[in-house]
């Protein structure tokens, strides 16, 4: 018997969203049975996302011939229709839980991850350009990206930080959005009207982590592989609680502002001697989100356990994360660094062929 979804959200309190958005799943229903029957609520996107989706649906081919001035501007054109109709359809999704979900997400342009200024900016036209309430910009985890983070929610803008890799990547964005809200809320802004969630990539940090197990090749080693990319996100919920449920955010809390909800990326199982719901199961609690691509989603219906288990192990996660550094696996510098940069040039990479594979349809 299938897993009835929706329960993970009214009785555990966690999330789930779509990792993944195309013009086929908005066209033949897929996504709306997905909002109905398995209480989907929120979609997240990246350019990888994108440039299969036009790649690969009939749905663009029209759009596709029709005059441009860029391949850039007639990109943006496809994806802004997606866009405003997958937040149509989660409309009712964030009205009815007062805007904390039913979020559509769109990652900016990969070529500026360096550029606080050119962030910043780049965030308001998005915002301006799909006019939905319920838009999340998705900016990354680097340096610049922190700042304009923090720049864009004490004006107000809600924003998903993507590409955190580590704890110190975790630290940082909690602490800029507490930085940003505490300006949005000094100028007189209403703390209610703005979200952001931080999404922690997993499945991405095993791979890494592994391979340094696998050359160090010691006992102790190999009985740590499989471990690291858990221990990391149950570490970072602990921290999440001790930020949003301390004395430091009371007063926003009063005021009606929201935590910034961790939320888990990256979450199919890239090794198959792994179990396939790894990054689900263990991480299902309150106040949290994980997004998951069609088949990761499919495997939960179908033999998921629905059990709030991302506070269980707590200690056990500190004891794996004190043994990585112990072998010398810095989880927080050459981990989380290497695998932050790799994501940005494999955004970047799909992001420049997607537009490539529009002007070639432009003619």
């Amino acid at each position: 018997m299938a897993t009835d979804l929706r329960a993970l959200r009214k009785q555990i309190g966690q999330s789930i969203w779509l990792d993944n958005l195309s013009r086929t799943l908005i066209r033949d229903g897929v996504l709306r049975r997905y909002i109905d029957e398995d209480g989907i609520s929120g979609v997240t996107s990246n350019p990888s996302i994108f440039q299969k989706a036009i790649h690969s649906s009939s749905y663009y081919r029209d759009d596709l011939c029709r005059p441009a001035d860029s391949a850039e501007q007639l990109y943006e054109r496809l994806v802004v229709e997606d866009l405003r109709n997958a937040c149509d359809l989660l409309r009712a999704v964030h009205v009815e839980t007062d805007s904390d979900d039913g979020w559509v997400s769109w990652e900016e342009s990969p070529r500026l991850g360096q550029d606080e200024a050119a962030t910043v900016a780049e965030a308001l036209r998005l915002r301006a350009l799909v006019q939905r309430d319920n838009l999340l910009i998705k900016v990354p985890a680097t340096p610049a990206g922190i700042r304009a983070f923090a720049t864009l929610i004490g004006q107000g803008v809600s924003i998903n930080v993507t590409l955190m890799f580590g704890l110190k990547h975790v630290h940082e964005v909690l602490a800029a959005y507490q930085k940003g809200l505490t300006q949005w809320v000094a100028g007189g802004g209403d703390p209610r009207k703005v979200k952001a969630v931080a999404s922690l990539f997993l499945s991405r940090v095993d791979t890494l982590v592994d391979q340094k197990l696998e050359a160090i090749g010691t006992p102790e080693a190999l009985a740590l592989r499989g471990k690291a990319a858990v221990a990391m996100a149950k570490s970072a919920y602990a921290i999440y609680q001790d930020v949003f449920h301390g004395a430091g955010f009371a007063a926003l809390r009063a005021a009606g502002g929201r935590p910034q909800y961790l939320l888990w990326a990256s979450t199919s199982t890239k090794n198959p001697a792994y179990p396939d719901l790894l990054y689900v199961e263990q991480l299902m609690g309150p106040e949290t989100i994980n997004t998951l691509p069609d088949d990761t989603l499919a495997r939960l219906r179908d033999h998921g356990s629905l059990v709030a288990r991302v506070e269980d192990g707590r200690v056990e996660a500190q004891r794996t994360m004190a043994q990585l550094a112990s072998l010398g696996i810095d989880m927080d510098g050459a981990v989380a660094e290497q695998l932050q940069t790799e994501g940005l040039a494999a955004f970047a990479k799909s992001f420049e062929e997607m537009l490539a594979e529009v002007g070639r349809a432009m003619g």
